[in-house]
């Protein structure tokens, strides 16, 4: 059993032990936090990266062929010509409407390269989708605007993108702050 003094001794010994980690983790987090870039140390292999679905990440991969369909979409082949393709697990896609902003994929046929993106669930496997010729040096998939909240949008008209009906001046819907919601003031009491 410890005296009172070493009992003392030890639970600020505890308490200047607590307060030193406190301080070094918030010194490591404080200030701008900074997201990693993508760089060749971090790409994962097909088989890694099949199993983050939803997650952005370099793939570093071999393009055995470059397939493309009569309607302009274009495959990069990652999987060996000795697999089936019932069994290949991984693929990655290019949109025909993507074709300016990929450029020519016939290039990198035969060739190991590192894509950056999202690893989505396409038809039954894991894929990427090539939106971009930057994703091929570690920048981001194409932007692409939700198409719900952008609907009958334009810039020179007067009108909001979202119809919100608590914004709405007149009318059936309830106005925002109309004055049934205002405050009485000093003179209307």
């Amino acid at each position: 059993m410890l005296s009172q003094p070493m009992r003392l001794h030890a639970s600020s010994c505890a308490f200047f032990v607590v307060i030193c980690l406190a301080s070094t983790s918030f010194s490591q987090t404080s200030g701008p936090v900074e997201t990693p870039k993508v760089s060749s140390s971090h790409c994962f292999s097909l088989a890694e990266a099949g199993l983050r679905p939803d997650v952005e990440l370099c793939v570093s991969a071999h393009v055995y062929d470059v397939v493309e369909l009569p309607d302009g979409t274009r495959f990069l082949d990652v999987c060996p010509p000795s697999l089936p393709d019932a069994e290949c697990g991984f693929t990655i896609v290019s949109p025909r409407d993507d074709r300016a902003e990929v450029g020519d994929l016939r290039k990198l046929r035969n060739q190991d390269v590192r894509i950056r993106g999202v690893v989505r669930v396409t038809h039954g496997r894991m894929g990427l989708t090539l939106s971009h010729a930057r994703q091929l040096s570690g920048g981001p998939e194409k932007f692409r605007p939700n198409p719900l909240l952008a609907r009958n949008f334009d810039a020179q008209s007067n009108r909001m993108p979202v119809r919100d009906p608590n914004l709405v001046l007149s009318g059936r819907h309830r106005a925002f702050m109309n004055n049934r919601d205002q405050e009485p003031t000093s003179q209307a009491r």
